[in-house]
């Protein structure tokens, strides 16, 4: 049977280049360093769209709704920001919602933004996340909660539907069983890249990467749009 290593390898052999972009979120500087907009980047994937294509340009059209005319600043501008407004953007309330809640919460750990963010992961156990200050905000479920975590710079791995089925698949290809609950899933995924000389984050980004649209994968669709995020 082959190894895990060799299959995960050939995997990781479709996204070169992937440690850039991984770099840059452990560092908390997706977005151009902004966490605003990386809290809103979390919002708005927490409703399943897909997100090069409806995600992203949301992201972009509230940065420069918002960020760039120097509307919202900071977590704390955006945690009392008009909510009605908002919505010009984004309709989803309830994304909304738990930005600015999230926002709220941050910005009472530091007046910098990158540091409170990096504060909050930095102490967050995963296997206690229901009861985090954060994990317990309305619309943070798990994956929300290890999404902000990576982007606070904590090397691990979101359990959302591609994540799982990819790493699902390969660990059956090698022949173990697939894993379903959530958090032995993050643990698992976190040792078996480990095991293979790679970061979570790493087997965590190339599951998104290598996904097929059309006849390329997203790594090669939507590289003009990699620099950013």
């Amino acid at each position: 049977m082959v190894s895990l290593k060799e299959i995960i390898d050939s995997y990781m052999k479709k996204v070169e280049g992937i440690k850039e972009y991984c770099d840059r979120c452990l560092n908390t500087q997706r977005w151009n360093g902004s966490v605003v907009l990386m809290l809103i980047d979390a919002a708005f994937t927490s409703i399943g769209l897909n997100y090069f294509t409806a995600v992203v340009p949301k992201v972009e059209e509230f940065n420069k709704r918002f960020v760039e005319t120097g509307k919202i600043k900071n977590l704390k501008d955006l945690s009392n920001y008009n909510l009605e407004e908002l919505r010009s953007v984004w309709r989803n309330r309830r994304s909304l919602e738990m930005a600015q809640n999230v926002a709220r919460y941050l910005s009472t750990l530091s007046q910098d933004d990158r540091i409170a963010l990096r504060k909050w992961a930095k102490n967050a156990v995963l296997e206690e996340w229901r009861s985090d200050p954060v994990g317990r905000i309305k619309g943070v479920g798990i994956v929300t909660f290890q999404y902000l975590r990576m982007m606070g710079g904590i090397d691990t791995v979101m359990p959302d539907k591609i994540v799982k089925k990819v790493i699902n698949e390969i660990l059956v290809k090698a022949g173990y069983k697939p894993i379903e609950d959530d958090i032995l899933f993050v643990r698992k995924a976190e040792e078996i890249a480990k095991l293979c000389g790679y970061r979570p984050i790493e087997l965590c980004w190339m599951t998104w990467f290598i996904q097929p649209e059309g006849s390329k994968i997203r790594m090669e669709k939507y590289a003009h749009l990699l620099s950013k995020i």
